[in-house]
Order: structure tokens, then C-alpha cells, then sequence
């Protein structure tokens, strides 16, 4: 297996300060370091290397990139080579591009998407250290979210014209990258095409997801906590924080996980979640939600539209 799991994730904001903030008190992470174009590098407490959120100034929110950690750096030559031969250009960008990590190898989804591969990040070790540690260390603040889990991009999907990048995505991350897919929600005729697909790398029942939409963006970045009490708890926070909240604690279809969403200061949508769901493994059938039960499948206890949350993104 090349990629491990999701490395990091670069998103614009507004008001450095503010993003700050949040990420720190609401989320509950901590600044690690500062470069001096104003860029702030974070980590939550249970991940080792040395950030997952980079947080860059910007007169708009959205996202930089996403990037993803390959096992060994050898790993960036094979991909790069398997890329190359999709069709995708790709570029190597040297190490130090980013502070405490080696190089990266760059290139754009179908969708559009700025995606990155790296091997090397400076490794500082989780808060509890890895030697007889402790379940939670005592500096655990906001909503103590353990690490990055995923991402969920927003990709272009318009059936008229024949544009869906959510199946395009979809294939290349299967037939390149060694992804597979766990769940998907099917519209059209007879279910004719993917409006959601939820892809893994490991036995999570995701590790990206791709949604379609009028154009692409990123929809939300997931931050992992232990239960549906720390959920609520999260919620508690964010009411005390007068955060704003686009859906309050609730349970998914797709994934089965238990969440909360809400937004940064600049507009960028969170999620805190709980439950593993499931086991995933390749053998395990693809799980199909049809148009009829989209709701259903997004919010389980309700099944009833919200439109903001698919067409309020950065």
C-alpha cells in the first residue's frame, strides 16, 4: 500500500486570528508553528507528525490543497510515473516547499482539485507519546478532536452535459491511487449516475469523499472524536462559543457516523465525528443509496432536505 492516509490540508481564511482561534478553542488543536508569509501550521493532540491544517490568509475562504501521505518516498516515483501515464501532468516540488517536509508530488484531480503526495513530515509525536501514554493528555482543550480524518470535495456534475467529475475522481484515485470504494449515492434513470462516492484507503469507511455540484470546492474537513458524548460536548462548546452551527448532532446513513457541522470565521464548514461505522475491507459490498432515500442517507434520523448544506460551500 503507497498512500497511508490523509497528511494534511492547506485552507484559506480571512481573518488569520480568527481561524486561529477556532481551530485552537473550538477544535481543540494546537499551533505548532508560523512561517513568515503569515501561514499558521496546527496539529490536534493525538497525531504525530508535525501539522495537519495549514491555515493561509486570503481575501476568500476555500481550499489551498489536500495532501496525502505515501509509505515510503520512493513511492512518489512509482506514482508519479502511474499518474503520468493517466494522463494527469504532474510536478515535483522540492523539499522545504513546505516547512518540515520533504518534497511533494503535486497534480490536479479531474475535478480541478490541487492534490498532493508526500512521504516525509517532521515527526514530533502525539501528546500522550507513544511509551506507557496516558488515554487523553491533560492539556485536552475545545473539543479535543484526536486528528484530520478526511476531507469531502465538491466536484462538477451536471448530467446534460455529460460533466461528472465525482465518477471521473472516482476512477482515478480506484485505478491509480489503490483506493476503493465504500459507498456511493446513485441518481437518474435507474440510478444512471454518481452524485456522492466515498472512497478509502484503509479500513475506514472513508478517507475522501467527492459530491457533485455547480463547481468544485471543498465542502468540509472532518476532524475524528471518540463517541456520540463528545459530539454533544463538541455542540456544547460551540453553543457556549456562539460558533455557527449549519447542522446540529445527528447521525449519517452513508458511513453510519455520528456528527455535527458547523462553520470557521471565514465560512470554511467543519465536522466533528464519532463511530467507526464500520469496518471497511474490499470485499465488503459497496453500500448504494438511491435518489429516493439521498435524505435518508445524509441525515438518517430526519430524511429531510436541507439545501444549504449542498450548495453552501468554499
Amino acid at each position: 500500500m503507497a498512500v497511508m492516509r490523509i497528511g494534511h490540508v492547506s485552507i484559506k481564511v480571512m481573518d488569520i486570528q480568527a481561524a486561529v482561534k477556532h481551530y485552537r478553542d473550538i477544535i481543540g488543536m494546537t499551533v505548532t508553528m508560523e512561517d513568515k508569509a503569515g501561514n499558521v501550521y496546527l496539529k490536534c493532540w493525538d497525531e504525530w507528525d508535525r501539522y495537519s491544517v495549514i491555515l493561509t490568509p486570503s481575501d476568500a475562504a476555500g481550499m489551498n490543497h489536500v495532501a496525502y501521505k505515501v509509505e515510503k518516498d520512493a513511492d512518489l516515483d512509482t506514482l508519479q510515473a502511474k499518474i503520468e501515464a493517466y494522463g494527469i501532468k504532474t510536478t515535483i516540488l522540492p523539499e522545504g516547499t513546505l516547512p518540515a517536509t520533504g518534497r511533494m508530488l503535486q497534480y490536479r484531480l479531474p475535478s480541478g482539485h490541487d492534490m498532493r503526495l508526500f512521504a516525509l513530515k517532521e515527526y514530533v509525536g502525539t501528546d500522550v507519546g507513544s511509551t506507557n501514554p496516558d488515554p487523553w493528555p491533560d492539556s485536552v482543550h475545545g473539543a479535543g478532536a484526536h486528528w484530520l480524518d478526511h476531507v469531502l470535495l465538491m466536484a462538477e456534475f451536471n448530467p446534460e452535459t455529460g460533466t461528472n467529475h465525482v465518477a471521473d475522481n472516482t476512477k482515478f484515485f480506484i485505478e491509480v491511487l489503490d483506493f476503493y470504494q465504500t459507498e456511493r449515492i446513485v441518481v437518474g434513470p435507474e440510478g444512471a449516475f454518481t452524485l456522492a462516492s466515498f472512497l478509502t484507503i484503509s479500513n475506514k469507511a472513508h478517507d475522501i469523499a467527492f459530491v457533485g455540484g455547480p463547481r468544485p470546492g471543498i465542502h468540509h474537513l472532518s476532524f475524528y472524536l471518540d463517541s456520540w458524548h463528545d459530539v454533544l460536548k463538541a455542540a456544547d462548546i460551540m453553543g457556549k462559543k456562539k460558533v455557527k452551527i449549519d447542522v446540529a448532532p445527528t447521525r449519517h446513513g452513508v458511513t453510519r457516523g455520528e456528527t455535527i457541522y458547523f462553520f470557521d470565521p471565514s465560512g470554511n464548514r467543519n465536522e466533528t465525528f464519532a463511530g467507526m461505522g464500520y469496518l471497511a475491507q474490499r470485499d465488503r459490498p459497496v453500500t448504494t443509496w438511491t435518489e429516493d432515500q439521498l435524505w435518508t442517507g445524509i441525515f438518517f434520523h430526519t430524511g429531510m432536505p436541507h439545501a444549504a448544506f449542498t450548495e453552501v460551500y468554499t
